[in-house]
């Protein structure tokens, strides 16, 4: 994937051909890069099981064949000059498509296979065993939003019974695939787009192992996140945050709109996620009272 990702970036700067209004290797850089953060995260996952560790290693080979299929199948089309989602325009387009479709359904399987694995996995650390367990979980749903995408449009379905339909499924909500859009990402500035609530999803498996990877720099410096138990409350609120904030996005997008241009109900619906998420960190942050901690204390020696 890394490869793959330099590869498509020369494409990007010497191929000038475009296809939905984006340059025609976009697709497989932004999926080669998002594949490289995904595949490395899963691996660090892996590497703190501590049962069932061959079957670990056989979900990630299967997520990593998984991804290489994708990949060819993107990079493929890319090559022809066609788009690779959503295609059937051809039989062989459609042949293109429904080996992706089935290529994702085996990757979520086995990232699945891995997140129930690691819930299973003795992590001392309790605040270390939440950030990956509750990442993986959020990764799943973010990864399952692309199902999502593959219904037809009204206008979509309306062809298929005619029986001239050379797409099926899209990434926008209430506009056509390829119109006005963010650069670099291609998300619709004038309508919903399903790839960002499937995009902030799936790096969960990244963003909240970081956030607990930041506590553990910072604890030597502040006396509180030393505490495990403040540590796991904050990861706690974190991934509440994070998977409020996911379903605020799968709303958003399946209202047709635009993520820069939202409605009263959508930012009252943040107001409350932010408010919900500062009171969490200070009820995270509360140092436990000394009857309390001296009683734990107390209970260690005892059972020592």
């Amino acid at each position: 994937m890394a490869v793959l990702a330099v590869i498509s970036a020369v494409g990007i700067v010497v191929d000038d051909r475009v296809l939905v209004d984006s340059p025609i290797w976009s697709k497989p850089f932004k999926f080669s890069v998002s594949f490289v953060a995904f595949s490395l995260a899963l691996a660090w996952m892996l590497s703190l099981l501590t049962r069932a560790r061959r079957a670990g290693w056989w979900a990630g080979t299967v997520v990593a064949g998984a991804s290489l299929i994708e990949m060819i199948a993107i990079t493929g089309q890319v090559v022809r000059g066609k788009r690779s989602h959503f295609n059937q325009e051809t039989p062989f387009d459609s042949l293109v498509f429904n080996v992706m479709g089935a290529s994702v359904v085996v990757l979520w399987t086995g990232t699945l296979v891995i997140a129930l694995l690691l819930f299973r996995a003795r992590i001392a650390d309790r605040a270390s065993a939440w950030a990956v367990r509750l990442g993986a979980v959020l990764a799943l749903v973010g990864a399952g939003i692309g199902f999502l995408m593959t219904r037809p449009t009204p206008e979509q379905a309306e062809a298929a019974e005619a029986g001239v339909a050379d797409v099926i499924g899209a990434h926008s909500v209430g506009v056509a695939d390829g119109g006005p859009s963010m650069p670099l990402t291609g998300w619709s500035t004038t309508g919903g787009d399903l790839r960002i609530p499937h995009f902030f999803g799936m790096h969960a498996l990244q963003v909240l192992p970081f956030l607990l990877l930041a506590l553990l720099v910072l604890a030597p410096r502040f006396a509180r996140l030393r505490d495990e138990r403040i540590r796991l409350r904050l990861v706690l609120v974190a991934s509440g945050t994070y998977a409020a904030v996911l379903a605020l996005l799968i709303w958003q997008a399946l209202r047709g709109q635009p993520l820069i241009h939202p409605d009263g109900a959508t930012l009252g619906a943040a107001a409350v996620i932010l408010v919900g998420c500062a009171v969490g960190v200070l009820m995270a942050l509360r140092t436990p009272p000394a009857s309390a901690v001296t009683d734990v204390d107390h209970g260690k020696e005892l059972v020592a």
